[in-house]
């Protein structure tokens, strides 16, 4: 169990500006759709060298992942799926749970012919990212998550006790009912009340996304990732019982949001576990905080 103290250069980094508008990513990355298991999902793919995943979550696609995968890309080989059901993936009606998300992953890495990768996950993005390395430890080199819990994963029964949480619970036709059309009010929810400073998810930004959630099915899809924590709690739960994680891990939370609670949810999980805390960050550390969440990632992966 270590400790990732923040630096002196870190500290720089954090002064920069922070530029949340989507970018788009470098010329040389492939869009690729790949059919898993009931799905098929859009996959940006770039660069040479050992492989990174980067997974993203709701009320972002892929596209949050762009500046870091440009970067990664020197290095790596580096993959970039829309989750099923969100982004340009299609929108099954089922799997929505982050056990079959994980398979989702896998399936995508074996067509590429990649065997071993770093995961890194945001959001619901850590989720999959999590029962990625619990269903494949073998196949995951390092795992890095960042500013969500673990369901099932203590403190997981304090945690979802959050009134900031009730959304885990809201689905059905009429919560579908409810949001057509009003998207975007809906997105604007979480980017407002989640980020350390709103102004940093930009208008650029919120309409990009915005316009994606509108799309046909995908608020649907969207709730069903949060309808299926109950399972993921069980599937959860039954893997750590069976063994910890023993791969190097790397729990960064915002300091306005999840915070050190990341690390607390992974060393009861994992047994190497290193914790970062971006101060003044909150949930959106992609958007609020880039250069220190990236120059992290970067880092860690290498």
């Amino acid at each position: 169990m270590r400790t990732l103290l923040l630096t002196a250069a870190l500290a720089a980094v954090l002064a920069l500006p922070a530029s949340a508008e989507v970018q788009p990513f470098p010329a040389s990355f492939q869009a690729r759709t790949i059919q898993v298991d009931g799905a098929a999902l859009h996959v940006m793919v770039g660069g040479k060298g050992p492989a990174v995943v980067l997974l993203h979550g709701f009320g972002d696609t892929g596209a949050m992942w762009s500046p870091l995968a440009a970067r990664l890309a020197a290095t790596h080989t580096v993959v970039v799926p829309d989750l099923r059901g969100m982004g340009l993936s299609s929108h099954p009606a089922g799997g929505y749970d982050k056990w079959t998300q994980a398979a989702d992953v896998r399936a995508v890495l074996v067509k590429l012919g990649i065997d071993a990768a770093a995961i890194v996950g945001h959001d619901i993005g850590t989720m999959v990212a999590f029962a990625y390395a619990a269903r494949y430890p073998d196949k995951t080199r390092r795992l890095v998550v960042m500013d969500a819990p673990v369901p099932g994963i203590a403190p997981w029964d304090q945690i979802v006790r959050s009134p900031q949480l009730w959304h885990f619970s809201l689905g059905g036709p009429d919560a579908e009912r409810l949001v057509a059309g009003r998207e975007r009010i809906y997105l604007d929810r979480f980017w407002n009340e989640f980020a350390g400073d709103p102004k940093k998810i930009d208008e650029p930004t919120r309409a990009y996304y915005a316009g994606l959630y509108a799309r046909a099915g995908a608020m649907r899809s969207a709730f069903a990732q949060f309808l299926s924590i109950p399972t993921d709690v069980e599937d959860n739960r039954k893997a750590v019982a069976r063994r910890k994680l023993t791969m190097p891990v790397l729990a960064i939370g915002g300091g306005k949001s999840f915070g050190a609670n990341e690390a607390v949810v992974m060393r009861n999980a994992a047994v190497n576990v290193t914790e970062l805390v971006i101060p003044d960050a909150g949930h959106w550390l992609m958007e609020e905080a880039p250069e220190a969440t990236m120059a992290a990632v970067q880092g860690f992966v290498k």
